[in-house]
C-alpha cells in the first residue's frame, strides 16, 4: 500500500502544472461524419527543441486513461527510463459502445467500429504527424473493448504501430483465430521493433481470466525476434487498480532499450561478449534509440563505464581505439572517446599519438569538471 501511494504521489508531483502544455481540438472527421474532441499533451521543452522528434502515444478512452498515461510518461522521462512522448487522447465517453463494441456472434468489427478504426489510422495519425514532430515510434493504448479494437491493428499488411497496449482487455471469443489470421510472422520482414502488452488480473471473472490465460499461453509460443510479447498478470481486487498498475508495467517493458544498461541487461547480453561485439552492442543500442524514439542522447557515461572493463581486460586492450572511435561517433563532444584512443596508443608505446588525443580530450572539458585534473595528469606524464 505504501509503495502504491508513493508511486501515485510521484506521478501527481510530475503531473502538477502539465495542463499548461495541453491542447484541445475538435477534429473534423470524414470517417465519423462528425467532429471528435482530442486532447494533445506536448512534453516540456517541445517548443525549444526544434530539431527533436518524439514518440507518439494515442490513448483511447481519454476520459479516464489520458491523465494516467501522461502522468506516467512524465515520471518515466524524468527518471530517464523512457523518452519524452507526445500523447493524444481521443474522447469516447458517450460513443464508446458505438466505437468499440464488436459483434459478439463472430467477433468481427461493426460498421461503426470500422469507421472509428479508420478515424484513428487515417485522420488522427495523419493530423498528428502533419502538425507535430513525431518519431516513427507509435503506441496505441486502450482498455476493455478498446483493447480488443487495438488488437485488430495487428492485421495491417504493413505494420505502422510499434506498441499495442491492451489493458484489462475484453477480447472476443474468437481472438485466437483472429490473431492467427493476421500472420504475425510478417513483422519479421520489418526493420523495426514491436510490442504487444496484455494483462490478466485476479479482479476478472473466472471465465475472463481463463480466456486471457489461454491467449497469453498461445502468444508465449511465438518466437519472433522483433515482436515482443509481454504477458502480464496483476494481482488486485479492483479492475481500476489494475489499470493504474498496467500502464507503468507496460512502459517499463516497452522502453527497456531506452534505459541505461542495468545489471540484468549487462549480465544477460554483454558480460560474455568479446570486446568488438560489446562495442557493437553499445553502438547499436544508441542507434536504435535514435531511430525509434528520435532521441539523440549521445551516449550515457555510465553505459561507457559498463563495458569499459571488457574492452580493457580482454584481448590485451586491442579494441580500445575502436571503443574510442565508437564513442566519438555517437558523442563527439565527450572527452572519453579521445581518452580511450590515447590509452590505446600509450599502451602500444606511441606516446606522441597518445599525447595528441589526451590534449584533444582535455580541450573538451570544463575546467570545473572534477575529472579534469586527473585527465590533465595523462598529459603531464607523457610530456615528461
Amino acid at each position: 500500500m505504501i509503495k502504491k501511494s508513493f508511486t501515485l504521489i510521484c506521478i501527481l508531483f510530475f503531473f502538477n502544472g502539465f495542463s499548461q502544455k495541453l491542447i484541445e481540438k475538435n477534429l473534423d472527421s470524414d470517417m465519423l461524419e462528425t467532429k471528435r474532441n482530442i486532447k494533445i499533451y506536448l512534453p516540456k521543452g517541445y517548443e525549444e527543441e526544434d530539431g527533436k522528434n518524439y514518440p507518439l502515444a494515442i490513448v483511447f478512452d481519454s476520459e479516464y486513461l489520458f491523465d494516467t498515461y501522461v502522468g506516467n510518461s512524465i515520471l518515466f522521462a524524468a527518471k530517464d527510463k523512457a523518452p519524452k512522448q507526445i500523447v493524444v487522447g481521443i474522447s469516447m465517453d458517450k460513443t464508446r459502445k458505438k466505437d468499440t463494441y464488436f459483434n459478439t456472434k463472430n467477433g468481427s468489427l461493426t460498421g461503426s467500429n470500422i469507421a472509428f478504426y479508420q478515424f484513428v489510422r487515417d485522420e488522427v495519425l495523419f493530423y498528428m504527424e502533419s502538425n507535430y514532430r513525431t518519431s516513427p515510434f507509435i503506441s496505441l493504448i486502450g482498455e476493455g473493448t478498446s483493447a480488443n479494437l487495438i488488437s485488430h491493428y495487428l492485421k495491417e499488411s504493413v505494420p505502422f504501430i510499434n506498441s499495442y497496449i491492451c489493458i484489462n482487455p475484453t477480447f472476443s471469443d474468437f481472438i485466437g483465430q483472429q490473431l492467427q489470421s493476421y500472420n504475425l510472422k510478417k513483422f519479421l520482414k520489418e526493420d523495426n521493433t514491436f510490442y504487444l502488452y496484455t494483462n490478466n488480473s485476479s479482479s476478472f471473472s473466472v471465465k475472463k481470466q481463463t480466456k486471457i490465460g489461454e491467449l497469453q499461453a498461445g502468444l508465449s509460443s511465438l518466437k519472433l525476434k522483433n515482436f515482443n510479447i509481454i504477458n502480464d498478470t496483476i494481482t488486485t481486487k479492483s479492475s481500476v487498480s489494475a489499470i493504474s498498475e498496467a500502464i507503468p508495467r507496460a512502459l517499463n517493458e516497452i522502453f527497456e532499450i531506452y534505459s541505461a544498461i542495468s545489471k540484468e541487461e549487462f549480465d544477460k547480453n554483454i558480460k560474455d561478449l568479446p570486446p568488438f561485439d560489446a562495442i557493437s552492442y553499445l553502438e547499436n543500442k544508441y542507434l536504435e534509440i535514435e531511430f525509434l524514439f528520435g532521441s539523440n542522447l549521445g551516449i550515457r557515461e555510465r553505459d561507457i563505464y559498463a563495458v569499459e572493463k571488457i574492452i580493457i581486460e580482454k584481448e590485451n586492450g586491442d579494441q580500445l581505439r575502436e571503443f574510442g572511435k565508437m564513442i566519438l561517433k555517437l558523442f563527439p563532444s565527450s572527452p572519453l572517446g579521445d581518452y580511450y584512443i590515447g590509452r590505446y596508443y600509450e599502451s602500444g608505446k606511441q606516446p606522441e599519438k597518445a599525447l595528441k588525443y589526451y590534449k584533444i580530450g582535455y580541450g573538451k572539458m570544463d575546467p570545473s569538471d572534477p575529472n579534469s585534473d586527473a585527465f590533465y595528469e595523462n598529459i603531464l606524464r607523457l610530456s615528461k
